[in-house]
């Protein structure tokens, strides 16, 4: 389904567009292609004057502070390089953006990220990032059960794992909102900005 709509008070929200991801072999779109989609609605959502929050997944090296509970996926072993878990200079360093650190999958998690949105009146918003299956769908689950509408930019996302993107896109994202693509989003900011004019 094609994005009808955006609220007024829409949000960009980028997951984890960060050094570490994006040089990751993610698919169906690199890492560099998120990228500069993602710079395309972000410069989009500036110029409307409309929020952007940039969220960065980040963890001690000694996993001390990752989430508790047994799983079947070993952690990330040893320490992490430096700068793996800085927002990719094409994004960073607009000083109006908003940028929330997580520690776990979903933004909204131990995060204060609602009340960012909240404080600014927002209603909608937009994701984009990576990885899609992961911190994107969890964040889009958190949004929905938090009330925000969500429209979701496919090719502005990717993943480690092509049957996981495929699997959020088709069957999940569908019942947490509208999907489009960034050039469709970009239109529809655009028309809503005229339409408060």
């Amino acid at each position: 389904m094609t994005v009808t709509a955006l609220d007024s008070s829409t949000a960009l929200v980028v997951i984890d567009v960060q050094n570490a991801l994006v040089a990751a072999p993610t698919v169906p779109h690199s890492g560099p292609e998120v990228v500069a989609r993602t710079v395309e609605l972000a410069r989009a959502f500036r110029e409307h004057h409309a929020p952007v929050v940039l969220v960065r997944v980040t963890a001690r090296g000694d996993g001390s502070d990752a989430p508790p509970g047994r799983n079947e996926i070993p952690r990330h072993p040893g320490s992490l390089p430096a700068g793996w878990d800085d927002i990719v200079d094409e994004l960073s360093g607009h000083p109006d953006d908003v940028t929330v650190t997580k520690r776990a999958w979903s933004a909204f998690h131990g995060t204060d990220l609602d009340l960012q949105l909240r404080r600014r009146g927002v209603t909608h918003i937009v994701l984009a990032g990576l990885t899609t299956s992961v911190g994107v769908e969890s964040t889009a689950r958190a949004a929905y059960e938090h009330g925000y509408h969500v429209t979701l930019a496919t090719d502005a996302m990717s993943d480690l794992d092509m049957d996981a993107h495929r699997n959020s896109v088709e069957r999940i994202f569908p019942r947490l909102g509208e999907s489009g693509t960034t050039a469709e989003i970009v239109a529809l900011l655009a028309e809503s900005a005229r339409a408060r004019v």
